[in-house]
């Protein structure tokens, strides 16, 4: 499709936490990456409001490794604290996702060029991303890199099914759903042969709120559209 793409990211460690338990305390990583986590990721090869992301399915190519560090977090009240972290150790994933229109920004209808999305955000994965990429957390920086996601073996290809139980799906931001609210959702997520299929945000039954939020503002005043964008990396590249 002229929406989709495929990649993978990889790194040494990742930290994917619970979003409500990430102001201190010890930290101890889901075994799979969130949702909300591969999101973030794809909107660091390349975002613009004009976009939403969805996140098709994530295949998990090595084992499932825990490694627990000793870290000295930053505390607010000040003082010098221990803590330990649990991180995914090794990790390598093969992520499937596309892009749709965000009609909750009639603001960004000026920019709604699915052919000049996709070409920059092809260009942008073959780049490494336009900003750093991180899994879960900022000490974990990743690499992508475009992929086929059914070829290579992976550790789970024959493995049967694996339940993880009630884990965080991703956050509601106000622009993504019209309602003035931050709300997370949850869900219960399957593996089948290495393969997680993900329900779409909008598919999530059990939502709760967490706090009232306002839509940030975008137009043609503080966005470049699609077709500059891609304008100057012409440019770029032919410099």
């Amino acid at each position: 499709m002229r929406n989709s793409i495929e990649f993978e990211v990889s790194g040494p460690y990742a930290l994917f936490t619970d979003p409500l338990t990430k102001l201190g305390g010890e930290k101890l990583s889901y075994p799979i990456p969130t949702y909300q986590a591969l999101k973030g990721i794809i909107e660091s090869i390349y975002w613009k409001p004009t976009l939403l992301y969805y996140i098709d399915e994530v295949r998990i190519m090595n084992p499932i490794r825990m490694e627990s560090k000793g870290v000295r977090p930053l505390d607010y009240s000040g003082g010098n604290t221990l803590a330990n972290y649990t991180y995914l150790r090794d990790v390598c994933y093969r992520v499937k996702a596309h892009f749709e229109f965000n009609l909750n920004r009639p603001d960004m209808a000026f920019d709604r060029n699915e052919n000049k999305h996709h070409n920059i955000l092809k260009r942008s994965l073959k780049a490494g991303g336009r900003r750093d990429i991180f899994l879960g957390t900022r000490e974990c920086q990743a690499y992508v890199e475009p992929c086929e996601f059914e070829a290579g073996k992976g550790f789970y290809d024959h493995y049967g099914d694996i339940h993880f139980g009630t884990m965080v799906h991703g956050l509601n931001y106000p622009d993504e759903t019209g309602r003035n609210q931050l709300e997370v959702r949850l869900w219960q997520p399957v593996m089948k042969d290495g393969v997680i299929c993900f329900i779409r945000p909008e598919e999530c039954t059990q939502v709760r709120v967490i706090s009232e939020m306002l839509p940030k503002r975008f137009d043609e005043t503080n966005v470049e559209s699609a077709i500059e964008l891609d304008a100057q990396l012409d440019r770029e590249v032919n410099l």
